[in-house]
């Protein structure tokens, strides 16, 4: 089986996980393993060298019974419809846990953006909204950032969603930079947002976090943000980071921002002056009290799982654990903080920007990050006070605190 099967398969089972308890027939099941919607979309580009290369798309929209479907958009070589599909699921979830009205997206471009200059990304963005305007919208579907797409990518995207409808419609898209309608707080938002439930879990797992020790897997956006959030925040020791092309550790910890300094003039974390290269296979199995999984799917398996020591795994990234190897990481009682619960600042925000479109208003910068603080706490605490009394899981419980929403809707819908 693929990657890209594994985890819509995976997605499918913790699906089936709550579904005993939720009492859902059978068809109610096959409901909610199918998206609602999908779209393929052939983009051709004008290169820079004159040629015209044309590029594949796609956007599933997964479930809308809580409003209009939200989600990012990834532009990446390894881009497939399997893993749109999963991850537009696992946003459908991730709204109906945190309490957002609105439902579950995806999108994505098979490209090397590493390979695209400056204005061909921009014709790609621009193309890209072309090809989908007919079925997105303020009302009914809002693109958002995702791996290898940015701020700018959604300024042009948005620029083209208002000049196809004829007016400013800054609410097209999230992710915005601040001038164009964007919100503040938005770029570190799903670190931040995961920082917050990670001190919940060490406050209920009795873990100081003060000079507790840190390995975060990936040192893109959310893993720099997590990182340094980590160290500012709550003092812990970043002790290890990762990017694509591998990892390094230091015992007295690491500073993010010097290290950000480093992969930016070098092109890669490795060869940290006073750093030990590793992998990123021995990144995960540092002896760690708390794993960050920042990248992309599928990254802890069986085959390392029982290698992994941290007491709290907080799954920054969408998807990193299968199903097998979180089945070993429960029996070691390893601390889950599940993808659809930690990473759900990011949409978070996108609503909150939503909201500030819709009203023309823009919150301060510390206005936003008390409102995401409440809601993660809030979900924090739901799934984990479910877990307790039910005897559960996390992930298990927070699938069917969020399920169990989607499905309350459809039935009020009559959809069911």
């Amino acid at each position: 089986m693929s990657s890209h099967s594994k985890l819509l398969e995976d997605v499918k089972q913790h699906l089936c996980t709550c579904a005993a308890g939720l009492k859902l027939t059978p068809d109610m099941e096959v409901f909610l393993e199918v998206p609602m919607r999908e779209l393929y979309v052939s983009l051709p580009v004008h290169m820079d060298d004159g040629s015209i290369k044309v590029f594949k798309g796609f956007r599933v929209q997964y479930n809308e019974a809580l409003g209009p479907t939200k989600g990012g958009v990834r532009f990446h070589p390894d881009g497939t419809m399997e893993t749109t599909r999963a991850l537009a699921a696992l946003m459908t979830w991730k709204c109906a846990l945190h309490k957002l009205p609105l439902g579950g997206a995806k999108g994505g471009v098979i490209c090397n953006p590493k390979e695209l200059s400056h204005r061909e990304i921009e014709r790609l963005s621009r193309a890209y909204i072309r090809g989908i305007y007919q079925i997105i919208g303020p009302d009914r579907d809002i693109p958002a950032p995702d791996v290898y797409t940015n701020p700018q990518v959604m300024a042009w995207m948005m620029d083209e969603y208002s000049k196809l409808a004829g007016r400013n419609v800054f609410g097209s898209i999230t992710g915005k930079p601040t001038s164009l309608g964007g919100s503040a707080g938005r770029y570190d938002a799903t670190a931040r947002g995961g920082l917050y439930t990670i001190r919940e879990a060490a406050e209920r797992l009795g873990i100081n976090l003060k000079d507790s020790r840190v390995a975060v897997h990936g040192f893109g956006n959310v893993g720099y943000h997590a990182a340094y959030l980590a160290k500012k925040l709550y003092g812990c020791k970043v002790v290890a980071v990762s990017d694509s092309k591998g990892a390094i550790f230091s015992p007295y910890g690491l500073d993010p921002e010097d290290v950000s300094g480093h992969k930016h003039s070098t092109g890669s974390v490795l060869n940290y002056p006073g750093a030990e290269n590793l992998t990123n296979k021995e990144l995960l199995e540092l002896d760690v009290e708390i794993l960050i999984p920042a990248s992309l799917e599928n990254i802890i398996t069986e085959e390392n799982a029982g290698n992994i020591k941290a007491r709290i795994l907080a799954e920054m990234a969408n998807g990193p654990t299968t199903f097998e190897g979180e089945a070993i990481l429960n029996s070691k009682g390893i601390h889950i903080i599940p993808d659809i619960l930690c990473n759900g600042g990011g949409v978070i925000v996108s609503y909150f920007e939503m909201v500030q479109n819709q009203s023309s208003t823009q919150w301060e910068e510390e206005e936003v990050r008390n409102r995401l603080e409440r809601k993660m706490k809030e979900a924090y605490c739901s799934v984990y006070d479910f877990a307790s009394k039910n005897n559960v899981e996390m992930r298990q419980a927070a699938y069917t605190l969020a399920v169990g929403r989607v499905v309350e809707a459809m039935q009020l819908r009559g959809w069911i």
